[in-house]
């Protein structure tokens, strides 16, 4: 297997030349997203850049404590993002707290039972293992967990007549919201599963892509891409149904009564 080939500041300048050449063209017709492009790709390489150092430091060290801290970082990150990406959020902790508890419950538990029994990295804790891993759970989670909560909660908006009528004909709140669920359940898996499906047909996955350009022979490369897409999937859906679990909680009080005033003003109001 020939050795990885190394990226020069060069290569990557270049790459950047060209985002921003797009991000020029899509301003020049007007679309409007070529600031939200430069921004986010500036956003990228601060933040990869930031964290390469960081795991340079961790890596070589292998601490526990310093593995748990980053790993808090990123749960707490990833939440801010799954509140931000709604459009009818929850109001007060709960906004926050929803979806950061769903996505600790569902990203770290499947985490940690794939470093204790599937890889069974020695030590547990080794950050080579534990952190990408991490990451990459987490961040799929994310999403889904953000598609379902925002589903949730505009939709129940949007059909507020049809769930008093069934709570008025006895029906309790869980059941009024059957529909609703199902439909948030499926917009936030239907990502991971078109991934899934589409995986070595339509595309490369990333890991396992990085893997190949890194050098790792490709059938080792394809083992853990189907180990990652398998506990991506996994956490997705934990999580997913949790949040929708404790989303359907707040929706209702204890006599259960719609209660969509627990809900955030939408900034298009």
């Amino acid at each position: 297997m020939n050795e990885a080939i190394s990226m020069s500041a060069f290569d990557l300048g270049l790459a950047a030349a060209l985002v921003m050449l797009l991000a020029l063209l899509t301003q020049g017709l007007g679309l409007g997203i070529g600031k939200s492009m430069v921004i986010a790709a500036l956003r990228a390489l601060i933040q990869l850049s930031l964290v390469g150092l960081a795991l340079k430091f961790v890596f070589t060290r292998s601490d526990p404590l310093w593995v748990a801290a980053i790993a808090l970082v990123m749960v707490l990150i990833a939440g801010r993002e799954v509140i931000a990406r709604q459009e009818r959020r929850f109001a007060g902790p709960w906004g926050y707290g929803l979806g950061t508890l769903s996505l600790f419950a569902s990203s770290f538990v499947v985490t940690l039972v794939t470093l204790l029994v599937i890889i069974d990295a020695k030590p547990w804790y080794e950050p080579r293992y534990a952190i990408p891993l991490l990451g990459m759970i987490l961040g799929n989670t994310m999403t889904g967990i953000a598609l379902a909560l925002d589903n949730l909660t505009q939709l129940a908006c949007q059909q507020r007549g049809v769930i008093e009528a069934r709570l008025m004909l006895g029906q309790d709140g869980r059941t009024a919201l059957s529909q609703l669920r199902r439909q948030s359940l499926h917009s936030a898996m239907i990502p991971i599963i078109n991934a899934m499906a589409a995986a070595g047909v339509v595309s490369l996955p990333g890991m396992m892509t990085g893997q190949i350009l890194a050098g790792q022979a490709p059938l080792e490369a394809v083992k853990y891409q189907i180990l990652v897409l398998f506990l991506i999937t996994l956490a997705t859906g934990c999580g997913t149904l949790i949040a929708i679990w404790l989303g359907e909680k707040r929706l209702f009080d204890e006599r259960q009564r719609l209660r969509l005033d627990h809900l955030a003003s939408s900034p298009s109001d």
